[in-house]
């Protein structure tokens, strides 16, 4: 039978979620594509590439998992332990036509998320795409479906001026450092669309052509998500410091400068300082219970000299988000751990 996971408290429309202590790939599913359909942050692959973690429904208090045998499943194994970042939109997805590519989009303005799908056009030149959020991205992730193709990154913090102006990127399932392309973005978003680059084919980056495409975005919003840049020192006891103005629950960072993996660690698997586990989204190695982080009440501190995350001198992009959005009850603020 199928499992369910309860005691989210919301209803999930995107599910990023990982096997902890076996090596398969990360799995992301959101309800705008549909439940049976996963793509992977750790490869380049198509849509359904790959076959463990089966998705039968987002529900109310949780989500449900689909049961599966042999190679698929890798999400049902009672030998395995499991993360699931989540993250809430807006329901059923509504047709946008705010850009040159109408899009299906389903947003979250309180906590500045939406989930967009579009069919590219060969057009020449910059195209724009509807994101709904009624604000500026500050973190777009663009991946075309229907082939092979890179996870195409934009973050406000890859540039000291305009990141997605000066074509700044990244890729999410490379090691790699910035990337800079004309043919990706082709100007910052504004507070309606995102602009893409294409070349008549398929854009040097595949963010246009005949395919099928999903673009996530998320903007800005205080006391509940954060996005930035930072300087690391290579200390491990008085490692960098991020403020945030809230206590992050789930932190992504990336070196900008030297090759290596992606980071990503939350406030559930260990629960405590000094310890939130690593796990690595350009990678689908199994998880590092080295004493990376600590999760602060008003931001993040950098407990290691691990290069991928606060090696001397270096520049790293971070995205931070809280629980939930808004502040606790009563406008308190929340307390450390």
């Amino acid at each position: 039978s199928n499992r369910r996971i309860t005691g989210l408290e919301f209803k999930p429309a995107l599910i990023w979620s990982k096997t902890r202590n076996y090596g398969y790939h990360h799995v992301l599913i959101d309800s705008v594509r549909g439940v049976s359909n996963k793509l992977n942050s750790d490869q380049e692959f198509s849509e359904n590439h790959t076959t463990g973690g089966h998705l039968a429904s987002f529900d109310d208090d949780g989500i449900t998992w689909q049961y599966g045998s042999g190679s698929g499943n890798e999400w049902w194994n009672q030998r395995y332990n499991y993360i699931a970042w989540c993250w809430k939109a807006g329901g059923t997805a509504v047709s946008n036509t705010d850009g040159d590519i109408t899009s299906s989009v389903s947003v979250n303005e309180e906590a500045g998320f939406s989930i967009a799908t579009y069919t590219g056009s060969t057009a020449n030149g910059a195209l724009t795409v509807g994101h709904g959020l009624g604000k500026k991205p500050a973190w777009v992730m663009i991946k075309r479906r229907d082939s092979s193709s890179e996870w195409i990154v934009g973050h406000k913090g890859l540039d000291t001026t305009n990141a997605f102006t000066n074509h700044k990127f990244l890729k999410l399932e490379e090691t790699s450092g910035v990337f800079t392309n004309t043919l990706v973005w082709g100007a910052e978003p504004t507070t309606t669309v995102t602009q893409i680059v294409s070349d008549g084919n398929a854009g040097a980056a595949n963010l246009t052509s005949s395919g099928t495409y999903v673009m996530y975005s998320w903007a800005e919003i205080p006391g509940y998500s954060s996005f930035g840049r930072y300087k690391g020192n290579g200390h491990s006891s008085t490692g960098t410091y991020v403020h945030c103005g809230f206590r992050p629950a789930v932190v992504i960072v990336k070196n900008l400068n030297t090759v290596k993996h992606w980071g990503m660690y939350d406030n559930k698997r260990a629960g405590y300082n000094v310890a939130n586990y690593a796990l690595f989204p350009s990678d689908e190695s199994v998880e590092d219970t080295t004493e990376y982080i600590d999760f602060l009440a008003n931001g993040f501190k950098l407990r290691s000299s691990a290069q991928f995350q606060n090696k001397s001198g270096d520049i790293f992009i971070y995205a931070a988000f809280a629980e939930q959005s808004g502040q606790t009850p009563y406008d308190t603020f929340p307390n450390a751990r």
